[in-house]
């Protein structure tokens, strides 16, 4: 579509490769074109998407921006349903339901342990020669307006079904089918634990992405491009 509207074959890099069936609501891309006609403004390109995809702005992006790798947050909610009746059928496309009522306190003391850099990989999909290190930076439960169980996570990347299998090791907890240490414990093994289950991308929605200040684009390209380790 972007291509019949600038008249070249251009490739979109967006800022978050997200598993199937997982939503956006603040995904950034970018496109590298030789020149951008004016008249491709954000009204424009919205008439040539279908109607579950909508731009909110077109911009020059500065020098060293790269939708993907100049990324340095990405925060992403799931909302689960613990209500008896089940969800607003008007959003059941973006919630998951869950038919025991779950403790967001003891879930919250349980995500303290999964905070900051770890190998991810009991987590994690795993893909040859692609790591599994991951800062998480912020994960919490709250209940919204609704009464709503949502879980907020944000981190300089994830891996592969990472917030997902997240979800399925707290829920546990919540609902008190697992003591509050058990999500730490299964990270600090190193290995998966097939009682974690990897949950429904239907409730999981990408919200934003957070980007360094111009000057510091092109250092965080390099930092990102590079294979990450744990410090020993």
């Amino acid at each position: 579509m972007l291509g019949h509207l600038l008249h070249i074959e251009v490739e979109v890099q967006c800022a978050g490769r997200t598993d199937a069936g997982v939503h956006a609501r603040g995904q950034v891309a970018h496109v590298d074109v030789p020149h951008w006609p004016a008249e491709v403004d954000a009204r424009r390109i919205n008439r040539a998407l279908p109607d579950d995809i909508r731009v909110h702005r077109v911009d020059r992006a500065p020098a060293g921006f790269d939708a993907r790798f100049a990324a340095i947050w990405r925060r992403y909610s799931y909302r689960v349903s613990d209500d008896g009746l089940g969800p607003d059928p008007l959003q059941r496309r973006h919630v998951l339901a869950w038919t025991k009522p779950l403790d967001l306190d003891a879930m919250n003391r349980a995500a303290e342990e999964l905070l900051g850099e770890h190998d991810f990989a009991p987590f994690c999909k795993q893909r040859e020669f692609a790591t599994t290190v991951r800062a998480v930076q912020v994960l919490r439960w709250d209940r919204d307006d609704a009464g709503l169980a949502v879980m907020t996570i944000q981190a300089d990347a994830f891996c592969h079904s990472m917030v997902r299998s997240l979800v399925g090791a707290l829920l546990p907890v919540g609902e008190g089918r697992r003591p509050v240490t058990w999500p730490g414990e299964v990270l600090r093994s190193g290995a998966k634990d097939s009682a974690v289950t990897t949950m429904p991308a239907h409730p999981l929605v990408l919200e934003a992405v957070g980007y360094p200040p111009d000057d510091q684009l092109l250092l965080r390209q390099r930092e990102t491009r590079s294979l990450r380790t744990l410090e020993s």
